[in-house]
């Protein structure tokens, strides 16, 4: 991946318009009852396309995010062949864990909605929607623009800042840690974001469906 891809400028830009986008959704939902999937799910859309526009508007180049169209289809094939490996892996991992008296399924905890619409809403936000946004952001912009640094520094700042919005104060997100490092690998070495979107997405509904079936 070449180095000082995405300019300063680019990554400031798309910081105050998450932040802004993020202060105004927090707002209109304040004090508002009930389910607020749905509209996470809006403005989870209107944010990753606005990152592509500033993107491709500041950067001016298709693969500035590694989202050029002759990459999307290949991009796509390799992540599901990452998928399928990191699903192998997880999956003797977990039950190492098993074997050794640790229910690996804590690991992965996340409440579910009961009502089978919300429970929809919930697959499509956090198992497409969401992961599309965060490989936009967290890999596409802020992975570009600490790449000038070297890879190390790419995947460590990037992953950090990726990490830190799900962390509760109490538990450490070993799933987002591994997903991170994982992720930024991928796109580092395949030069596309539809690898780690691809990852991201089957990873979070196979987690999602883990806590159904359980």
């Amino acid at each position: 991946m070449e180095a000082n891809k995405i300019t300063l400028k680019t990554l400031a830009i798309s910081f105050t318009a998450v932040f802004a986008m993020e202060a105004i959704f927090r707002w209109v939902i304040k004090g508002q009852p009930g389910s607020h999937l749905s509209a996470l799910g809006i403005i989870r859309c209107l944010e990753a396309l606005f990152l592509v526009f500033i993107a491709d508007r500041f950067e001016k180049n298709p693969n500035a995010i590694g989202l050029s169209r002759s990459k999307m289809l290949p991009g796509f094939m390799r992540g599901l062949i990452w998928s399928g490996c990191f699903g192998i892996t997880a999956g003797a991992l977990f039950l190492v864990m098993f074997a050794a008296g640790i229910n690996p399924l804590k690991l992965v905890n996340t409440p579910l909605p009961s009502a089978p619409r919300q429970l929809f809403i919930f697959f499509l936000v956090g198992g497409v929607i969401g992961p599309i946004w965060e490989e936009i952001f967290f890999r596409g912009i802020i992975f570009g623009f600490f790449r000038r640094w070297g890879v190390f520094a790419a995947i460590l700042f990037s992953s950090a800042l990726f990490v830190l919005p799900h962390y509760d104060g109490h538990h450490l997100p070993i799933t987002q840690i591994v997903g991170g490092i994982v992720f930024a690998i991928a796109y580092e070495k395949e030069k596309s974001l539809l690898v780690p979107i691809t990852i991201h997405c089957l990873g979070n509904i196979a987690m999602f469906s883990l806590m159904v079936l359980s």
